[in-house]
């Protein structure tokens, strides 16, 4: 794409965000979770959503009534396989399939970086959260996740 961004190696065992910040010395303020959600109906609609680790994504709020369903839920590690390619954990904004959705929290945007996953549990992606802008079928959404209490 063109833009600033390192790539970060990471132990696998590692990948899943509590653990890589703690291990890695990243705020979860810093870090952005990739998080695939489907919208049950007759046919399900399926959405990735970036949301900053310190935050927890409004699944059966914000997210189910743009999804325009009556039920939302966080898609499995096998839905999420199916969807991406991808493993939990190391799920990356920048190689979903072009019709797929991708909803960013405004908080994202704010950071003066982020973390994200990089394709595979073995790295992660260090970015302007302005690079995820770029995206052709990226929406930023106001509200998508709330603080963590």
């Amino acid at each position: 794409m063109g833009v600033d961004h390192e790539i970060v190696p990471c132990d696998p065992a590692l990948a899943d965000t509590a653990a890589f910040c703690e291990a890695y010395g990243y705020s979860p303020d810093d870090s952005a979770n990739t998080i695939i959600v489907v919208g049950k109906g007759e046919v399900p609609r399926p959405v990735a959503c970036i949301v900053l680790a310190s935050s927890r994504l409004d699944v059966n709020g914000v997210v189910r009534r743009r999804l325009e369903v009556r039920k939302a839920s966080f898609a499995s590690a096998d839905e999420t396989m199916q969807l991406t390619g991808m493993e939990i954990g190391g799920v990356t904004a920048f190689a979903l399939p072009e019709d797929l959705p991708i909803w960013i929290d405004a908080a994202v945007m704010s950071r003066q970086r982020i973390i994200l996953g990089g394709g595979s549990r073995s790295i992660k992606v260090l970015t302007p959260p302005s690079t995820l802008a770029l995206l052709d079928n990226a929406t930023v959404v106001d509200d998508l996740a709330r603080p963590r209490e």
